[in-house]
C-alpha cells in the first residue's frame, strides 16, 4: 500500500485511530476500496510508544478481530476476563478505606460460556498494541489506500459522491465520506450536525500498577464518593486502572510525587491484590458526554466518538466504535454488491436505524449510573447497594446484562458473530 495523489474508490475514512483503522480492515473484506486520512502516519502507530490507556474488548469485538485477521497478533498482549465484580466501594475514612465493600454484583463468563476455555466476556489489550495490530494489517490490505500524514480540509458533496480536499491541495473521490475524527468531529461540524451532551466536571486519570498477586482475570469496577475506579487485568500481573475524580483532584494525582500518589492508590484500591506500586506514567482525560442528533447525512456516515462519547466506566466507548464499523462494513458491502449506492441517505439510514438505539442506551445507562453512584449520600448508598446484591441474585439479569455488554443482544451484525464479510 502506498500513497498516491489522487484516489477514486468507495469510501473516504477520516481518522485513522482504533475505531477509523477498524472500520477500513471491515470495509476492505466486504468488497470495498477505502482510503484511510490520518494527521499522522499509520507507520508512526506502529511504534511502542505508551499513551496509558487499554480497552476492555467485549467477546463479540474479540470474533471481529478474528474474522479480520486480526486477533492472533494481539493475543499474545492480551489477558482474558473471566469475571466482572462490580462494588460499591467503601467510603474513605471507614475502618477499612479502599476496596471492595459489602454489596456487590458478580458477573461469571461460565454462566454464558461453558467449559475451562470457552469464550472469555472480554479481553484486556493496551491502545498501543491494538493499533499496532491494526496498522499491520491495514498496512497487508492491497484495498487500502493509506494517505497519512494529511488532513481533511474540506469536503464537498455530489449528486453521485463526496470530493475530500487535502490541506495540501490533493483531492479523493468516493461514494461516502466517514467521520471517524473523534468526539469533537470537524466533520460533523461542518455538516452542520449538531450533538448534545455535557461535561462530567471530572477527569479521569489512566495508570498502569503492578500488584503482589494474581488478577485471575478479574475486572473490577468500584463505585467510590468520587466516582467509577476500575480495576481492569493485564498480562503479567499487572492491571491498568481508570480512576475518575474531580477535575481539579485528578489533576492534582496526576502531578503528584510518587510517595503521595501510592499512599492515595492504596487508599483506594486496598490490599486484595496484596503490595501494588505504579508503573509508567500517569494520564488524566477529561470525561463527557457527547451525542449526535444523526449518524449519518447525505454521503456521510459517523462512526466511533464522531457518533458519541460515553463516560467510560462500562468500558463500551472503542466496542461500540467497532459494532458501528461491524454495522456499516455490511450495510455497505451488501449495497454494493446488488447495485446500490453506498452513500445514498437510504442506504445510511439502515446504518443508523442499526446503531442509534443501542448508543441512546448505553449512554443513558452509563450516564444514569455515574449520576447514582458518584456520590456519598448514606441513604442512597444502602439503597445502591441493595440493588445490586438484588440484581447479583438474579440469574437472567445476570447473563441479560453479559449479553448486552457483550453487544450479543438484539440483531449483532454478522463480524460480531464472527462471520467474514467475504464468505459466500
Amino acid at each position: 500500500m502506498s500513497e498516491q495523489d489522487f484516489f477514486d474508490g468507495d469510501a473516504v475514512i477520516v481518522g485513522g485511530g482504533l475505531a477509523g483503522l477498524t472500520l477500513a480492515l471491515a470495509m476492505e473484506q466486504a468488497g470495498l476500496r477505502v482510503a484511510v486520512i490520518d494527521t499522522l502516519p499509520i507507520d508512526t502507530q506502529l511504534a511502542p510508544e505508551f499513551d496509558g490507556r487499554a480497552s476492555a474488548l467485549a467477546y463479540t469485538s474479540w470474533r471481529l478481530f478474528e474474522a479480520l485477521g486480526v486477533a492472533e497478533a494481539l493475543r499474545p498482549h492480551t489477558a482474558r476476563i473471566e469475571h466482572i465484580m462490580v462494588c460499591d466501594g467503601r467510603p474513605y475514612g471507614g475502618i477499612k478505606p479502599g476496596g471492595p465493600g459489602p454489596h456487590s454484583l458478580h458477573f461469571d463468563r461460565r454462566e454464558i460460556s461453558e467449559g475451562p476455555d470457552g469464550e472469555p466476556l472480554g479481553w484486556m489489550a493496551e491502545n498501543r498494541h491494538t493499533r499496532q495490530a491494526l496498522a499491520s494489517a491495514v498496512l497487508q490490505r492491497p484495498n487500502i489506500v493509506s494517505i497519512a500524514p494529511a488532513t481533511a480540509e474540506r469536503y464537498e458533496t455530489r449528486p453521485d459522491g463526496v470530493t475530500v480536499e487535502l490541506a495540501d491541495g490533493r483531492r479523493l473521490s468516493a461514494r461516502l465520506l466517514v467521520a471517524c475524527d473523534g468526539k469533537f468531529s470537524r466533520i460533523r461540524q461542518q455538516a452542520g450536525i449538531r450533538s448534545v451532551g455535557w461535561n462530567y466536571g471530572q477527569k479521569g486519570l489512566v495508570a498502569t500498577v503492578q500488584h503482589a498477586e494474581p488478577h485471575n482475570g478479574v475486572a473490577y469496577e468500584y463505585f467510590l464518593p468520587s466516582g467509577p475506579f476500575a480495576i481492569l487485568p493485564l498480562p503479567d500481573n499487572r492491571s491498568s486502572l481508570v480512576w475518575t475524580e474531580p477535575s481539579d483532584v485528578a489533576d492534582a494525582l496526576k502531578a503528584a510525587d510518587d510517595t503521595v500518589f501510592q499512599q492515595e492508590l492504596e487508599n483506594r484500591f486496598g490490599d486484595f491484590l496484596g503490595d501494588v506500586r505504579p508503573v509508567g506514567p500517569r494520564w488524566a482525560y477529561p470525561l463527557g458526554l457527547k451525542f449526535s442528533e444523526t449518524f449519518c447525512t447525505e454521503r456521510i456516515a459517523f462512526v466511533g466518538d464522531a457518533a458519541r462519547g460515553i463516560h467510560p466506566l462500562a468500558g463500551q466507548g472503542f466496542n461500540l466504535g467497532i459494532r458501528d464499523a461491524a454495522a456499516l462494513a455490511e450495510v455497505c458491502g451488501e449495497a454494493k454488491r446488488v447495485g446500490l449506492d453506498i452513500g445514498a441517505l437510504t442506504t445510511l439510514r439502515r446504518y443508523e436505524d442499526w446503531r442509534k438505539f443501542d448508543s441512546a442506551s448505553l449512554a443513558a445507562g452509563t450516564d444514569l449510573f455515574n449520576r447514582l453512584f458518584s456520590n456519598d449520600i448514606a441513604p442512597l448508598r444502602h439503597l445502591r447497594g441493595l440493588g445490586l446484591s438484588i440484581v447479583n441474585g438474579i440469574g437472567p439479569a445476570r447473563r441479560f446484562f453479559m449479553r448486552q455488554a457483550g453487544g450479543e443482544t438484539g440483531d449483532p451484525p454478522r463480524l460480531l458473530r464472527g462471520e467474514r464479510l467475504d464468505a459466500a
